[in-house]
């Protein structure tokens, strides 16, 4: 049996190897992306923010309106003084503006954020555009349900035959002075075992987000009703308050989500990329005033609001708030109030959910690391880059053995060669 998981093991790191490094780097690569984006876009700004009293929300938004000669789809306030408001037109189009003049501060760091997107781009499509994403998708689900059954086949195969410390010691700790198969036998063991626990939630968690079937396991083994399948134009068959089950906050303002596409955004409209649509130049703004403030006060700890601007003046204000830190969707709530009243009508919390979408969120964001706040991000990183060591040394120990079996090949062929000729 062992030796059975053992080639299969080697196999399936062969055949993967090589994309997995690829998601590993990249992942590295995107340990702290909404960190980075924050930090660059606020040391590019033009001007930076007055410091005075903030403007009323529809006088804000009005400014920017004019000074853009269209609305923004979402914005973005965070709690501190001096800090510029994010208004995103699409995901690919941000200008910050002050919060106390309306004015325009800048559009933020392009470089940093076109880096993160080709990242992104490369993390789950290998690269690829339009319908190759396509194939891409699926080449890097397959290889990444691969490198599950390798984290886990490896735990088995990491176990000595003999359980004492003198065979445990050697695959439990870095050794000094090694090289060639004996560095590379150390350093695969003990990343493996070292790194084993975090990669095991990064690569299940990565297989939910890539299949369909995956994500509906989750709400059938906690025995929670899965959410309506989602219907032309973007809204859920079934009734109304399913909201997007599992995706809150994945899809930040001015930020391309893991897994979105450049332009698939509906419609079309000015002030965004092709595909981008934008809400109607004369939306009225009634109501936002009385919204903000309610959602504001209703939580005293709130690090960031979120308002998306709805498609028409009839349909209600939704903001999104944000207790923590980017994925901790957790300390997240959204709430819908009515423009008339400024009443809330639809309140939700992580817990309202049901066991099925909690699980569901938690596995988007342990993907990440997120859930956990930078720690976890960290985690994440490291174990990702444990996975490039793992790939690098798993790579290295096949052709060793491979260059070995050519060795002993060519030795039995010498001497049946000799035996023949005697």
């Amino acid at each position: 049996m062992r030796k059975v998981l053992f080639w299969m093991h080697l196999c399936a790191g062969c055949v993967a190897g090589l994309i997995v490094l690829v998601m590993s780097v990249t992942g590295v690569a995107l340990t702290y992306e909404k960190q980075m984006i924050r930090w660059a876009d606020k040391r590019a700004l033009e001007a930076q923010p007055q410091g005075t009293a903030p403007m009323p929300v529809e006088d804000l938004i009005a400014h920017v309106r004019v000074q853009r000669g269209a609305l923004p789809s979402a914005i973005t306030w965070r709690n501190g003084a001096n800090e510029p408001v994010l208004m995103s037109y699409g995901r690919e189009s941000v200008v910050y503006a002050d919060a106390a003049t309306g004015a325009i501060l800048g559009t933020g760091a392009k470089g940093t954020r076109e880096f993160f997107h080709v990242m992104t781009d490369w993390h789950r499509w290998l690269g690829q555009e339009g319908a190759g994403r396509t194939t891409g998708r699926a080449i890097t689900g397959a290889c990444n349900l691969a490198f599950l059954f390798i984290v886990v086949s490896g735990l088995y195969l990491w176990f000595p035959r003999e359980w004492t410390r003198r065979h445990f010691a050697p695959i439990l700790w870095f050794r000094g002075g090694l090289g060639g198969k004996a560095r590379d036998f150390n350093w695969h063991n003990v990343i493996g075992f070292w790194c084993l626990v975090p990669l095991f939630f990064i690569v299940i968690s990565g297989a939910v987000i890539s299949y369909p079937w995956a994500s509906s396991l989750v709400y059938t083994l906690t025995g929670s009703e899965a959410p309506a399948p989602m219907a032309k134009g973007g809204e859920r068959k079934g009734p109304p308050g399913g909201g997007r089950e599992g995706r809150a906050g994945e899809g930040r303002p001015g930020e391309r989500k893991k897994g979105g596409k450049k332009g698939e955004e509906r419609g079309g409209g000015p002030g965004g990329p092709p595909g981008f649509a934008a809400p109607p130049v004369d939306l009225p703004l009634d109501g936002l005033n009385v919204a903000f403030e309610k959602a504001r006060t209703a939580r005293a700890s709130w690090e960031s609001i979120t308002l998306r601007l709805p498609g028409s003046g009839r349909a209600p204000i939704v903001f999104s708030v944000d207790e923590g830190g980017p994925g901790q969707a957790h300390l997240r709530s959204t709430v819908t109030y009515r423009r008339d009243s400024g009443e809330a009508v639809v309140a939700s919390e992580y817990e309202t959910y049901n066991a099925g979408r909690k699980a569901r969120t938690w596995l988007r964001f342990a993907h990440t690391g997120e859930v956990y706040g930078i720690v976890g991000q960290t985690i994440a990183g490291i174990a990702s880059l444990g996975g490039v060591f793992l790939v690098y040394t798993g790579v290295a120990l096949s052709l060793r053995r491979f260059a070995a079996w050519r060795r002993r090949r060519a030795r039995t062929q010498v001497a049946e060669a000799e035996e023949v000729a005697v």
